[in-house]
């Protein structure tokens, strides 16, 4: 191929499938970009699936907000076929459209290990048609709470891995709007997002930042990047999270500051902590309580 964004080994007839090729095996600019991202976001997923092909077990990838799959399809075709351990890839989306075109796609393919849900993000999380564990979650641009919900659907089942390019998320910058008043007259923090345009942005960045805090109390080592550069697209943000630990009072406790500091307390249960943390921050902010006066002063 003339094209030099094409990998080596890269499935010609995968592209055209994709429509990041056309029949004569040539790209418009769209196309290029998208493959230019999907390569890109490749880079940071592959050395966490040689890490679990290294175990020599066969491992589980789960793709939230699949869409069209063109991320599954591509680890599937560049990492996940020629594989010696087996692994699978299952593909969660809610248009029944797009999953029976990806099912079909797979199979004419021969793409025997990827498996596609008509499933919702939340409904997975119960769903039998997925294993009790899973060892890494991505979910890219899953639009609004959804990746709230692979976040939680990647701590329920222990995910070892998790790979996020948040999209748009409108209910933190709801909830701004709707107290701003209230906060407005009990102190100056709320200048931050007192114009409506910096509502959007600051409760799209304070939102990433929440979901950071969850990781990390949760027990994640969390990096946060750049997936593209700007030319390419506004929504850009990777959350790589990788499991190191157990949870961590700490980032728990930071959580909840941070939750109380912009008045977002109503909020606690979208980011939610391990229980036995839970626990102890409620514990101690009980304490807190006890201890100082009505004013926040200390009794003596």
């Amino acid at each position: 191929m003339a094209e030099p964004e094409i990998r080596a080994g890269q499935s010609i007839e995968l592209l055209k499938a994709l429509h990041i090729l056309t029949r004569d095996g040539k790209m418009n600019q769209d196309s290029r970009r998208k493959l230019k991202q999907v390569y890109h976001l490749f880079q940071f997923i592959e050395p966490l699936l040689r890490q679990l092909a290294d175990d020599g077990q066969s491992f589980t990838l789960v793709d939230h907000g699949a869409g069209k799959s063109y991320l599954g399809f591509i680890l599937y075709d560049l990492f996940f076929k020629d594989c010696a351990s087996a692994p699978v890839i299952h593909g969660i989306e809610t248009r029944a459209e797009l999953v029976e075109r990806t099912r079909a796609l797979a199979g004419q393919l021969g793409f025997s290990r990827m498996q596609f849900h008509h499933l919702s993000v939340a409904d997975s999380m119960a769903s039998d048609q997925l294993p009790a564990t899973v060892d890494i979650v991505t979910a890219l641009h899953a639009c609004d709470t959804a990746t709230d919900d692979a976040i939680s659907f990647a701590l329920q089942k222990q995910a070892r891995f998790i790979v996020l390019v948040p999209c748009c998320q409108a209910e933190v910058a709801a909830t701004l709007r709707r107290l701003k008043a209230q906060s407005l007259s009990r102190d100056v923090i709320t200048e931050i997002w007192r114009h409506p345009i910096h509502t959007r942005e600051f409760g799209s960045h304070l939102t990433n930042v929440l979901r950071c805090l969850q990781l990390e109390a949760h027990g994640y080592q969390v990096n946060v990047t750049e997936l593209v550069g700007w030319e390419h697209s506004m929504k850009n943000e990777l959350i790589v999270a990788t499991r190191k630990e157990g949870p961590r009072l700490k980032a728990a406790q930071r959580l909840r500051e941070v939750l109380t500091a912009v008045g977002l307390q109503e909020m606690a249960s979208r980011f939610w902590l391990p229980a036995d943390k839970e626990a102890e921050v409620v514990g101690s902010e009980n304490l807190a309580r006890q201890v100082a006066g009505g004013d926040g002063s200390i009794l003596p």
